[in-house]
């Protein structure tokens, strides 16, 4: 009974160990999902827009959509979630150019006509980085809202808590990747994860009003991560929950819209 109690552990140690190095090694598919798109693709988008590249310091081209509004007051520099491109991304601009802002949607590596693949965190954040400074030479930066959906939020949090931009606004967003990583898998040690983005430190270096908006609904990032974001964070000027809403969808939601006019306007 001892060597079978003793071969059942062994058994399950394995496994454990197995599993916990092909979570390592394959986070980027698990965190990520980028839909890619052909190089002659044609972006379709009632709002008028141009594309934009951007070259990375190891020569990847990066692939974005400025939208134009009528009577500019500024720029919403927009950090999208973890799936799709900007084939399905782009239709988040309407919100926005209607309330008389520009809208920049990036493709992250590996999305749609971005080149590459995410490796780290820190890549990440160099080529958000880059590309936020080549927009502060066409705007002024005290006109840009920096915002950031889902997995978007950890990176526009660092983004806004490394420059200085008008405003943050995060979108369902999380208290870190760790936090999410105990509540999803509490059996997984969390040191096994390469991408912190770590929301509740980034945003203690903020000099600008956040706003945070959460579906009550939302079964992905629970609200009470941007309860606890805004607890802990004073910058945080307003957490505004919506009613009916789930993890996607926030854009078109109408509270939304009605909310974030509010505060645009």
């Amino acid at each position: 009974m001892q060597k079978i109690i003793f071969s059942f552990f062994k058994i399950a140690i394995i496994l454990y160990v197995l599993l916990c190095s092909v979570l390592y090694f394959f986070q980027e598919k698990i965190i990520f999902l980028p839909t890619k798109l052909n190089p002659n693709f044609q972006f379709k988008f009632n709002p008028s827009f141009e594309e934009r590249n951007f070259i990375t310091s190891d020569g990847k081209k990066l692939n974005g959509l400025l939208f134009k509004a009528e009577n500019s007051k500024g720029l919403i520099f927009y950090l999208h979630g973890n799936a799709g491109n900007l084939s399905s991304w782009g239709f988040a601009a309407e919100t926005y150019t209607r309330l008389h802002y520009d809208v920049f949607i990036l493709d992250y590596r590996g999305y749609g006509k971005s080149e590459g693949k995410i490796k780290n965190q820190q890549q990440l954040f160099d080529d958000v980085t880059l590309v936020y400074n080549t927009l502060k030479k066409e705007y002024v930066e005290n006109s840009i809202i920096i915002t950031g959906y889902s997995i978007g939020s950890g990176i526009a949090s660092y983004l806004a808590g490394t420059n200085h931009p008008n405003m943050l606004i995060l979108q369902a967003p999380y208290y870190n990747l760790s936090d999410m990583m105990r509540q999803k898998m509490p059996f997984i040690p969390t040191f096994i994860l390469k991408y912190k983005l770590e929301n509740n430190l980034y945003l203690q270096n903020c000099n600008c009003p956040v706003y945070l908006f959460h579906g009550k609904e939302d079964t992905i990032i629970p609200f009470q991560s941007s309860q606890k974001l805004q607890k802990e964070c004073k910058c945080v000027s307003q957490l505004i929950l919506l009613d009916n809403l789930g993890h996607n969808g926030m854009n078109e939601n109408s509270m939304y819209q009605s909310e974030i006019e509010k505060i645009l306007q």
